[in-house]
Parts: C-alpha cells; structure tokens; sequence
C-alpha cells in the first residue's frame, strides 16, 4: 500500500483509534469521523489523525482511498446504506467487525459497483473501551483474519492482508464469512460467555479477598459491553448455541465422573487438556513484518471489538456513528 494512500476511519473507539495509531506511526495519512467530539479533539491533538469531524463529511468520504469502518454491525450497514455514495469510485472498505455471516454478504449486495468491500477481522483488544486505551501495540503478535467472498478480487484480499501486514499482524489468515462464524463463536463469543457465567454464578461478597490468578485470569473478560456483546451473540446464536452446547456436554462428562469417582476419567481429561494447551502455546512470530505465517485455526488475544469500562469510558465510547 502505497504511502500517499488517502485511509478514513470511520469510529475511533479502542480498535478503531489503534488503527489509526499505528497507521500514523507507519506514515499514512489518516482522517476519522466519529460521533464524539473529544474524542476527535483528542485523536487530532495526539496526532493519531490529520483531520476529523463529527459530521458525515462528503469531502473527506470523497478523498479516501481506503475506508475503515469500526462499528458495531447494525450501524456500518446502516452506514453504508446512507452514505455509500459520497465514496470515491476504486475506493476500497474494510472493517473490523466481529461477526460476518449474512453482514459481510449484505453489505457486498448493496455496496456500488464501482467500489469493493472486504472484510476483515483483527483478533486483538483488552476490556477497556475507548480512543483513551488505543494502543497500535495490541496488533503486535496477534492475529488477523481477512474474510473474502467470491466477489473479492485478488487485488483486494491482497491490499487487505497488507493492512495487517503494515500493523504488524503475527499471523494473517483467511476464513469465509460463516466459517469465520463458526470460529468466532468458539475462541471469543464462547469465552466470553464462560467468563461471564463465571462473575454470575455466585453471590460471595469480597471475593477479591479469596481468589488468586486462576480466577482473575479466566474473568478478566467478564467486564464488557453489554450493547455490542448482545449484538454480536444474537447475530451468531446458532454457532454461538452450538459451541455452547459441546461446552455442556463436556463439562457433563467431567461432572459425570466426579459423581462416579472415576478418577482414571478425571486423569485422562487433564493429560488431554494439558497436551492441547502445550501444542496451542507452541512458538509463533511477533511481527508480520518480518514473518507472514497462515493458519486458520488460532485466535488472538482477544476478539477485535470494543469492550467497555464503567463511568467515562462508557459514555464516550466514540463508536456509534
């Protein structure tokens, strides 16, 4: 991608303003548009951005070479649908969004002739919300996945990977939409759900008295929006329920055992457990930018979408365009 490459990200929340972070620090010009002042001041005075606006700007929609959308789903197709003819003709979009499915196919229906959308999904985060966390670091050793469709060119899923490439993405990979699903609604929507259900399911007071690293670690995920997580979930219910489901089933085995006292049972379960976590922990580069390794089947982090914290974070999360 060349450097005088004109990019406008549309929603400067947590991912949204590390691209834009580490956009900048590679030398491209990056303009935003997000729905919250400060956060625009705040982005424009930490030279993360060259300009940006609260409004839907026709002129900088027009100027953009590349167009990044960080939104919660119902807004970018919204968006799109609204605003999709201010975009230059060749004008490429890309998002970060974390569920594709029926979206990704949407949005390439409407989506005009002229211009091409690919969709991509960088696995990266932490459980704080907000351009005040931004950090392009976050993309540093985690993975990147690019979801084209058979409306995608070469050109275009390459220009896509290179995004990733230029953040310095680990490893980049690519998954058709529902298979990207499928996946999502195992390594994320899943975890997310067991560390919830872990917060909830007992009322014991001071429990930061009592817990050590184990808890800690398995619930640090546990603190998240609640407007985009129930957005993202009912999206992907099907493949969501479906994880959920093998979840049950093998945590039924492990109860079944321990009614049993089938200790050999319990035994097997943990070697097999121990043995998967070792071969997930094998070593994996740092830095695309000097290594571009394929896989499909791991998963970074943490999904590539917003999460919240309480008081200011939560009400200025930049992201509802």
């Amino acid at each position: 991608m060349e450097k005088d490459t004109n990019i406008l990200i549309v929603g400067l929340g947590l991912i949204g303003g590390s691209y834009a972070r580490g956009l900048t620090k590679e030398g491209y010009h990056v303009n935003a548009i997000d729905c919250d002042q400060e956060t625009v001041d705040y982005a424009i005075e930490n030279k993360m951005i060259q300009k940006g606006t609260v409004q839907v700007d026709r002129k900088l929609i027009g100027e953009a070479d590349l167009v990044i959308f960080a939104l919660y789903p119902h807004i970018f197709r919204e968006w799109i649908g609204k605003n999709q003819w201010y975009f230059k003709s060749g004008a490429l979009i890309t998002d970060v969004t974390g569920v594709k499915g029926r979206l990704v196919y949407d949005i390439q229906d409407k989506l005009r002739d002229d211009c091409e959308y690919i969709a991509a999904h960088p696995m990266a985060g932490c459980e704080k919300l907000g351009i005040w966390h931004s950090d392009e670091t976050i993309f540093y050793g985690a993975n990147y996945i690019v979801v084209p469709t058979d409306k995608n060119t070469e050109e275009a899923v390459a220009a896509c990977r290179q995004i990733g490439q230029i953040l310095h993405f680990a490893r980049i990979s690519e998954l058709d939409p529902y298979e990207h699903d499928e996946m999502i609604g195992f390594v994320s929507q899943l975890t997310h759900c067991i560390a919830m259900s872990l917060m909830t399911c007992d009322h014991t007071e001071n429990l930061e008295d009592y817990t050590a690293d184990s808890f800690r670690d398995l619930t640090r995920i546990a603190r998240i929006d609640e407007t985009m997580w129930s957005e993202l979930f009912l999206l992907n219910k099907d493949a969501l329920l479906h994880q959920m489901k093998l979840f049950t089933m093998e945590l039924s085995k492990l109860e079944r055992m321990l009614m049993e006292g089938n200790k050999e049972g319990i035994k097997d379960m943990m070697r097999r457990s121990t043995a998967r976590r070792k071969l997930f922990d094998k070593e994996r580069p740092t830095d695309t930018g000097r290594q571009d390794i394929q896989t499909s089947d791991d998963e970074g982090p943490q999904s590539g979408v917003l999460q919240s914290e309480p008081d200011k974070d939560q009400k200025k999360g930049g992201s509802n365009i």
